[in-house]
């Protein structure tokens, strides 16, 4: 069936988005799994595709990768490269091998719009700067005298004012009349102005006015997870949980154990963002900095992203940093290696290298003029509106325009750039994906003792480069599940010597040899021998089943029919719900 708004030359509506999901679950119905998890505010749906090769295993044998995208409104461009995650995986299933194994071994879950309200009204209302998600509606979001956000001219864009103002702190440039810069400190007689968002004056007697803080909320401070309140933070909510679309997130996690990865896709600064948020590095437990690095130069490697942590290198102020969010619960309570991308970077595309990566500061003259050639170039002109003369209903003559900010600094202009920001940032999520532990089962042998005893004997082992544990702050937050292996059968079997059900701890990945050994530190175990010595009923054949899980790592089991009291046969051990390994009777 067609794929209605498969397109990545223009960025999407809730109807269009809901449409892509419907055609994708009805296109291939073998792989996709749509789930509604839960309503935004507006009661919108917000949707999740859960992709997978169903008939290796589910979610008990499998473990899983998570994305979502859009939590903050304006920042649409992440559903687009979410989406084309999850065609991506449809279609090449079958064909390229890493997808393959990755749909075989594993599950994804894809949200592509965590904020359904929010990316819906900055699409009816282009260019307006910020909203949240739908508890205010635009132009409500603002109280209290001063000034408020509004669409002053009715041409469907909220921009800038800018005010002649001898007390003004900006001037226009001589080199390009749109442009502002700001105004030396010495500086006297010339032409300055206030520059401020379009907007109209409530409750103004005169003389100065504030913009009153927007209450539109931010749903990514709003996680259970270091969470402060409204007055210490903006967009915090009631409280951690009270927005609707996180909820339905974190219940959806939650209801997950399985969860092995996470990738979180914004938009802004074109960055790989790693934890941690509200912490300096030295917060990492054992080697969880190095887990971060080394899959994180895989997306370093794809999309020529620098990878940073929020806090040592996107925090300019260091009293002033970001709680309740999303990658400091996924990872700091649950322990799920989690990235948070931001996929466009603006300065970039228009050739300005930079080394701080939250652009605060006022750019150089020079680099400014290089990025407003790049609109013109790019864009025709269309991100930047000229200055305009408009007389104001109670400042006076004022002038409207400036940047679209929605096309230049938020998302890329989609024809030019939004299919191959979405292959690169594709290509490290799934190579992120193949991180992921894995269970193996080797060496499975039966050997008869005479009378009714058998003796069982298998290796579990864990060839991924993650342990089975995922990261020292999965074991330390007490969220990491053991590996337990079990020797089970139809028939009644007694346990001479072990346990039916063994708890083995956890297998170390690659992760924790990432250097030749040394004497001087030990190397945790990817592997554990298991044995078991029953005594079986006298009525043969009998089939056994050994089988090792853990819901982060997936499952193997390997199948021994006992034919007689001395002829057996192994099926082959079931490795990471689908792919299998030579036994050796």
């Amino acid at each position: 069936p067609p794929i209605r708004h498969l397109s990545f030359t223009y960025y999407l509506t809730y109807d269009q988005l809901t449409e892509v999901v419907h055609d994708l679950a009805a296109a291939w119905p073998e792989f996709v799994r749509l789930h509604a998890i839960g309503q935004s505010h507006r009661q919108r749906t917000l949707w999740l595709l859960d992709i997978s090769n169903w008939p290796t295993g589910d979610e008990k044998s499998k473990p899983g990768f998570y994305i979502d995208a859009n939590i903050h409104a304006e920042e649409i461009c992440g559903t687009s490269v979410a989406l084309y995650t999850a065609v991506t995986l449809l279609r090449d299933s079958g064909h390229a091998p890493l997808v393959t194994r990755l749909l075989d071994e594993q599950i994804f879950y894809i949200v592509p719009r965590v904020n359904p309200d929010g990316a819906e009204f900055v699409q009816q209302l282009p260019f307006y700067e910020w909203i949240g998600n739908g508890r205010f509606l635009p132009g409500e979001e603002q109280s209290g005298p001063g000034l408020h956000y509004a669409d002053l001219d009715g041409n469907g864009l909220i921009l800038d004012m800018r005010v002649r103002d001898d007390a003004g702190e900006w001037k226009a440039s001589s080199l390009d009349p749109r442009l502002l810069l700001p105004r030396s400190p010495d500086e006297t007689g010339g032409v300055y102005y206030r520059l401020l968002p379009e907007g109209r004056l409530v409750d103004w007697k005169g003389g100065d006015f504030a913009v009153p803080r927007p209450q539109d909320g931010n749903l990514n401070r709003n996680y259970p997870s270091n969470w402060v309140p409204e007055s210490q933070q903006y967009g915090s909510g009631e409280h951690p949980l009270s927005e609707p679309e996180v909820a339905a997130v974190v219940r959806w996690i939650l209801d997950h154990p399985n969860i092995a990865g996470m990738q979180c896709y914004h938009s802004h600064s074109g960055v790989i963002l790693r934890p941690w948020l509200t912490f300096p590095d030295s917060h990492f437990l054992g080697e969880d900095k190095l887990l971060y690095q080394s899959i994180g130069e895989l997306g370093v490697a794809e999309t020529g992203y620098p990878l940073i942590s929020v806090f040592e290198d996107f925090t300019p102020d260091k009293s002033l940093k970001r709680y309740g969010s999303s990658i400091d619960w996924s990872f700091g309570a649950l322990g799920i290696p989690t990235f948070s991308t931001e996929l466009w970077d603006v300065f970039r595309a228009a050739g300005i290298e930079r080394e701080d990566f939250y652009p605060l500061r006022n750019f150089a003259e020079q680099e400014w003029l290089k990025l407003l050639r790049w609109q013109d170039e790019a864009l025709g002109g269309e991100g930047f509106m000229p200055w305009t003369p408009f007389d104001h209903p109670q400042l006076g003559p004022v002038e409207l325009g400036g940047w679209k900010r929605m096309l230049t600094f938020r998302n890329p202009p989609p024809a030019r750039y939004l299919e191959e920001m979405a292959q690169a940032n594709c290509r490290f999520t799934l190579r992120h994906a193949a991180c992921a532990p894995q269970l193996r089962l080797r060496d499975c042998t039966a050997t008869p003792l005479g009378g009714r005893l058998w003796q069982i004997r298998a290796v579990a082992d864990n060839p991924g480069f993650l342990p089975t544990s995922l990261s020292a702050q999965a074991v330390a937050m007490r969220a990491a599940p053991p590996v337990v292996a079990e020797l089970t059968s139809p028939a009644p079997l007694r346990f001479v010597q072990g346990t039916p059900r063994v708890a083995l701890g956890h297998l170390a990945g690659r992760l924790q040899r990432h250097t030749a050994y040394s004497r001087f530190y030990d190397w945790p175990a990817s592997a554990q021998p298991l044995e078991w010595l029953v005594e079986v009923p006298e009525e043969l054949p009998l089939s056994l089943t050994v089988r090792v899980a853990c819901p982060r790592a997936g499952a193997a089991t390997a199948t021994i029919q006992l034919l007689s009291s001395t002829s057996i046969q192994i099926e082959p051990a079931q490795v990471a719900a689908g792919r299998s390994t030579k036994v050796q009777p």
